[in-house]
């Protein structure tokens, strides 16, 4: 079974994205130094490509992003540079040669249902919880959201120049330190069915998701006699170690509150898939011309089907 087409509707939307580690390996197991640069690298893409980031959580094996984008182009080199990036730093840190993520990350659309947008961000926020690793959202030690939702510190971060910090790391006067890191800030926008609420509704808000959160939290434990691993088992990880309840599964397309919207929703996939197939039989038979939806990737052009330049 192929994968299935980046979709985004057009005029762009909200969207969960997601991905994992190579086998589920601690490879973002979160400690100072790593923080600081997936912040960085995060908020050198969000800079770069003015993608709009509401929530986001980064555990040991993989992470959650709410973002709104414009469209499956613009998601699409975001999440390249975001990944990309933050696979060679954590390999660098962690020193690990070879595939970094398990596959190409995957991302839901989400209905512009009040309903759907809070759960999609209650969901981000419980992970950790949820593991059974804390307590609270709020006691996550890697890269989480949850603090500046609630009001707290903005998320600041580092980015390091590594194409001049090689080049000035090589020859006599070799320079290396931190006149090639640059600070990174990872700026956090409302959810667009927020947007005209106050700030204080807003935090809130978020405070009493983290409140039910934590109270569903200390009942599955009570009801299970378990207690959480706690942020000094997660700190120990090996980073190499492997995920012994690693699971992975397909997301769903769309994340709806209603059977109207997911409707829709599909409805208007389908039309863009069969536009698109219709659009690449042409383009594969060389009509260099056939037309596209609106968003779409256009496949591989074939050799023969490229224009000969005479030599």
């Amino acid at each position: 079974m192929g994968r299935r087409l980046r979709y985004i509707p057009p005029g762009g939307c909200l969207v969960e994205v997601t991905n994992r580690t190579i086998q589920g390996r601690f490879l973002l197991r979160p400690g100072n130094e790593l923080n600081k640069l997936v912040i960085g690298v995060l908020g050198r893409a969000q800079r770069l490509y003015r993608v709009e980031i509401h929530a986001c959580i980064v555990l040991s094996n993989h992470y959650h992003l709410l973002l709104s984008v414009e469209s499956a182009y613009q998601l699409a080199q975001f999440m390249a540079y975001f990944q990309g990036n933050l696979a060679k730093e954590a390999g660098r840190i962690y020193k690990w040669r070879g595939p970094f993520w398990h596959r190409r990350y995957q991302h839901v659309v989400v209905s512009d249902e009040e309903r759907a947008q809070v759960s999609r961000l209650r969901y981000i926020l419980e992970n950790g919880c949820k593991e059974g690793l804390v307590a609270s959202p709020r006691d996550w030690p890697g890269v989480s959201s949850v603090q500046a939702l609630l009001g707290g510190k903005r998320l600041k971060g580092e980015w390091i120049d590594r194409t001049r910090q090689r080049q000035a790391s090589s020859g006599p006067g070799a320079e290396t330190g931190s006149q090639f890191r640059d600070c990174e800030v990872v700026n956090l926008t409302p959810l667009p069915c927020w947007q005209s609420v106050r700030p204080r509704l807003r935090r809130e808000r978020v405070q009493k998701l983290v409140a039910e959160i934590e109270a569903e939290t200390r009942v599955r434990q009570q009801t299970e006699g378990t207690e959480p691993a706690g942020v000094e088992k997660v700190l120990s990880h090996d980073p190499h170690q492997r995920s012994v309840r690693s699971k992975w599964s397909p997301a769903p397309m769309f994340h709806c509150d209603s059977e109207v919207a997911h409707d829709l929703l599909k409805r208007a996939y389908a039309a863009f898939n069969e536009a698109f197939r219709r659009a690449s039989r042409l383009w594969k038979r060389g009509d260099l011309g056939a037309e596209f939806p609106e968003g779409a990737f256009a496949p591989p052009i074939a050799l023969q089907h490229l224009p000969q330049v005479a030599g």
